[in-house]
């Protein structure tokens, strides 16, 4: 299979450890592509999850593949998220070609690009860290019972749907947050003269230019591989959103009925 080289890819929000993560897909598009860099921005792993005991071997086989890549000369920035906050205590290690930190700052054909998750914008995750994390469980959940739905659906020849996209554009707050998050970001980015400012955690892809009284910036969102399998790649002095396909396979059926045995065993207990 022939790999296609990329400058630069940032993936976020891929929660490995959790019902909703595309470990399959993203595995695919990581065989798929050569990249120089590789950041990783935010919330890859989801250690507060842990607590499930559900880690399947095709997660695993992407922590080995991200491993592969810097065995070969890529350079992998990890930058620590909400989900993975507890990595934070090991930010600015440096191994080889792998390193870890909060945020990160990259010169790319002459502009300043400022890459960090998103999270210190969130007041849930500072102020009440446990309404945080329940919301991070109900969250899977959802999308726990929204794999199972379009299953069903798939299997009748209709058209998957998505609860939690309908439960945030129904919900003005959760609207709010994400402009206001998106606006914050821009005018954080633009008073540091940054050109680009690339963050993950609410899970709405997005490349836009904005611009307020002091100056313009880029605006750059990767998205997530729970619901979007979203990605950015950098490549000729131009950035552009990539997308992929979901999977449906055999295995992943076997994972839906693996998924209801676990929730019952939850509830129950």
């Amino acid at each position: 299979m022939k790999k296609r080289l990329v400058e630069i890819v940032v993936i976020s929000d891929v929660h490995l450890g959790t019902y909703g993560c595309h470990a399959n897909e993203i595995l695919e598009y990581f065989k798929s592509i050569k990249p120089k860099i590789l950041i990783l921005n935010g919330d890859i792993i989801d250690i507060w999850q842990f607590r499930k005991s559900y880690f399947p071997k095709s997660h695993l086989k992407v922590i080995k593949k991200i491993l592969d890549f810097t065995s070969k000369g890529t350079k992998v920035y990890y930058i620590t998220g909400n989900h993975d906050e507890m990595l934070r205590k090991f930010s600015d290690t440096k191994m080889g070609n792998f390193s870890i930190s909060d945020k990160l700052v990259l010169e790319l054909d002459g502009k300043k690009a400022w890459f960090f998750h998103g999270d210190i914008f969130d007041n849930s995750v500072h102020h009440a860290k446990w309404i945080a994390k329940l919301g991070g469980i109900g969250y899977d959940y959802l999308i726990l019972l929204n794999r199972v739905i379009n299953w069903c659906l798939i299997k009748m020849g209709k058209e998957p749907y998505s609860l939690s996209k309908k439960v945030k554009a129904s919900v003005k707050k959760a609207v709010k947050f994400i402009s206001d998050f998106e606006t914050t970001a821009t005018d954080l980015a633009i008073d540091n003269n940054y050109d680009y400012v690339v963050c993950g955690h609410i899970h709405e892809p997005k490349i836009e230019e904005r611009s307020n009284k002091k100056g313009a910036t880029t605006y750059l969102n990767s998205g997530d591989w729970i619901e979007n399998l979203t990605a950015l790649e950098y490549n000729k002095k131009r950035w552009k959103l990539y997308r992929h396909e979901k999977i449906s396979t055999i295995d992943e059926e076997k994972e839906y009925f693996e998924f209801e045995e676990k929730l019952c065993e939850q509830l129950i207990l």
